[in-house]
């Protein structure tokens, strides 16, 4: 079958279903396509499901520390009952998110879609012509090339485990890693992580991200790092995966691999008929109207299109709402990108914004770093926090915060607050000028900026 539209989505998450709701409800007749269940990632097997498994450790890590001041009983995960309780989560969405777009009116279709020229895309038997179209297709684990990649499983199939496996490994250190071995270590697995690099988490700050290597193994968790995975091989039930370090081989067992080395934009669509061009990460070469460069009928939101945004969703909200506006009244609205903050939901958080200490010694601005320990503050000693920190970088001249960068229990909460002062450019009075409510870690924020002298 050949139908013509206005509008081709591919993507039904949360940058293509908000792109194609909006572009409906405008009066654009509109098509949409997944090659799996609707709904994207982030609500189906990405950060929420995620962030519902982790709370679990959360709540067993707080339940440890208080041992013997207030709190009594055993306690541990049942991984079953968990995992049921994340299904509560999951299920709902792609029969959600299909009824909704087809509400609307918008025309569904479920498989591959590959561009055929510049301006049609094929699905399964159907031919979709399309005056605009809008690649909206999320990410997925880099292909490595290495022997016996294939034995690993993703994050997917992790966070679909029915049972989980006794001795884990987890190929790489990064957010996916990290979260996870939190989770599987303080659920009873025997946790390592192998990590090609000098720390895990290499987008946070270097100081907080010691000390959390040192809680993770603490809880149980083994990282190995300046090891590169080299090889997986299965014999029988278990794994081993061979790495090198320092040249020489180390060898690692477990019951089950997860890839954890990076995920690039899903783009295998056939791009050279379509004259989509690609840009040095693998993500459609844009515009600052997220217009294909090389294709003015494509455009491109969140980890689709190349940009200097990192590969979160709100930064896929963002793109979607600048797309909608450049797709409907003709390039009217260029990206610009706010401070974005980011949080990996490790036990316990780690948070960052802004600025790093490596730019502020390399920038000409007037900068001053501070950095402080704070388990003795009464936020983090009521609940009996083993590791808590942070550290600003602020403006000596203007008197503003330039990045923030926060390790504790409470890092995602705070961490937002801070990227809201950034934006706003308020100077450090003005912040401690603000009531926040007392004793909430929030009202922590004036005494941190009392510690910039």
């Amino acid at each position: 079958m050949e139908k013509n539209y206005r509008l081709i989505v591919v993507g039904t998450g949360t940058a293509g279903s908000s792109i194609a709701q909006a572009c409906q409800k405008a009066g654009v007749d509109v098509a949409i396509i997944d090659r799996r269940s609707f709904g994207g990632t982030c609500p189906q097997r990405g950060c929420d499901p995620e962030k519902v498994l982790v709370g679990a450790a959360e709540w067993l890590d707080w339940k440890e520390r208080m041992a013997e001041k207030g709190l009594a009983g055993d306690a541990s995960i049942n991984w079953g009952e968990l995992m049921s309780f994340k299904k509560t989560f999951t299920d709902p969405v792609p029969v959600h998110t299909e009824k909704k777009l087809k509400e609307l009116g918008i025309d569904c279709y479920h498989g591959d879609a590959t561009f055929e020229s510049e301006t049609e895309i094929k699905v399964g038997g159907d031919l979709l012509i399309g005056e605009k179209i809008v690649l909206a297709t999320g990410a997925e684990p880099v292909k490595l090339g290495l022997e016996g990649e294939s034995l690993m499983i993703h994050s997917d199939d992790f966070l679909e485990l029915e049972a989980l496996p006794k001795k884990i490994i987890f190929a790489g250190g990064g957010y996916i890693s990290m979260e996870l071995a939190h989770l599987a270590a303080r659920a009873g697995s025997e946790v390592q992580i192998i990590h090609g690099g000098e720390r895990p988490l290499e987008q946070f700050d270097q100081d907080l991200v010691d000390l959390l290597v040192k809680r993770s193994e603490e809880v149980g968790i083994q990282i190995h790092l300046n090891t590169r995975v080299e090889t997986v091989k299965k014999d029988g039930e278990q794994f081993t995966v061979t790495g090198k370090k320092a040249g020489l081989k180390q060898t690692f067992t477990g019951d089950v691999v997860v890839h954890g080395l990076g995920r690039k934009p899903a783009l295998d669509m056939n791009l050279e008929k379509g004259n989509v061009a690609i840009g040095e990460k693998g993500g459609i070469h844009v515009n600052e109207y997220l217009q294909s460069t090389s294709n003015p009928n494509v455009y491109a939101a969140g980890d689709s299109a190349e940009t200097e945004a990192p590969p979160l969703t709100p930064i896929a909200s963002r793109d979607s709402a600048v797309v909608i506006q450049n797709v409907l009244h003709d390039n009217r609205t260029p990206i610009d990108y706010p401070v974005v903050p980011s949080v990996a939901f490790t036990v316990p958080k780690i948070g960052s914004v802004g600025m790093t200490e490596q730019e502020a010694q390399e920038t000409s601005q007037n900068t001053k770093v501070t950095y402080h320990k704070v388990t003795d503050w009464f936020t983090f000693r009521r609940t009996n926090e083993q590791v808590a920190a942070f550290k600003l970088i602020t403006h000596q001249d203007k008197g503003t915060i330039l990045g923030a960068h926060i390790l504790g229990d409470n890092a995602d909460d705070l961490i937002n607050h801070f990227s809201t002062a950034i934006r706003l450019e308020l100077t450090m009075e003005e912040v401690k000028k603000t009531i926040f409510a007392y004793p909430t870690t929030a009202s922590d924020i004036g005494t941190m900026l009392d510690r910039v002298e």
